[in-house]
């Protein structure tokens, strides 16, 4: 036991341990998934979370050290975002026939998210740095990120709303859809863009490619359009 310990506190110092970790957490998860027949509620990012909370916790090892060795799986997240633009650019002229549509619900939807976590934390009388936290949610991290770091709000707890809102919008969007009847890819994947950013995104992918292209649409026009409207709703409750 003794050697195991002196063995892992030479590992647990080395930062690729770390970056090990996390592909090995989602290599599980994905395979999970799998055979849960790709299940929403099986979903390959929770289970890697999960996985990875309790390593840390077990092993007490502070999350600055852990994201010292993960790092770059941050880093590709940019890359990641970016090639969205390509079955983006597959379905464009689709993408053009439903532009007003899309504007639509676009605006609903943004506006929806917004509002919704601001009523709720207002009527449970929520601290200022929290509805900060909260009025980005909806879009993708590093956008969040920066609404809440201009804002004064802050960007640890701005995150964790972020990753809660991407996890439970892929677990919880395709049993709602299929409860409500709907069958338009196009509206399914732009709802899942919208509500739960990129994981959500990933999730719409493996359902239909129509609809991941839609939800890529939505979970970028929601990261412009909620960087404009999360603080002009803040400024109107202050």
């Amino acid at each position: 036991m003794r050697d195991f310990a002196e063995i892992w506190s030479y590992l647990a110092g080395t930062p690729l341990i770390w970056l090990t970790a996390t592909l090995v957490a989602y290599a599980l998860g994905d395979a999970a998934a799998r055979l849960a027949g790709r299940a929403a509620a099986v979903n390959p990012v929770l289970i890697a979370v999960a996985l990875l909370a309790a390593l840390l916790w077990v092993s007490d090892t502070p999350y600055p050290v852990y994201f010292e060795g993960a790092q770059f799986v941050h880093f590709l997240l940019g890359p990641a975002t970016v090639a969205l633009a390509i079955p983006l650019h597959a379905a464009l002229p689709e993408l053009r026939r439903a532009a007003l549509p899309v504007l639509a619900a676009l605006f609903a939807g943004s506006l929806t998210a917004i509002a919704s976590a601001l009523g709720i934390a207002l009527a449970l009388g929520v601290g200022s740095e929290t509805l900060i936290a909260l009025a980005p949610k909806s879009t993708t991290a590093p956008v969040a990120i920066g609404i809440a770091e201009t804002l004064g709000g802050s960007p640890t707890l701005t995150a964790v709303l972020v990753i809660a809102t991407g996890l439970f919008g892929a677990v919880m969007a395709t049993p709602l859809l299929n409860a409500l009847r709907i069958r338009d890819w196009r509206a399914r994947g732009l709802a899942v863009g919208v509500a739960a950013h990129g994981l959500g995104t990933a999730r719409a992918f493996q359902v239909h490619p129509q609809a991941g292209s839609f939800a890529g649409l939505g979970m970028g026009l929601n990261a412009v359009l909620t960087a404009l409207l999360a603080p002009l709703a803040l400024g109107l409750i202050r």
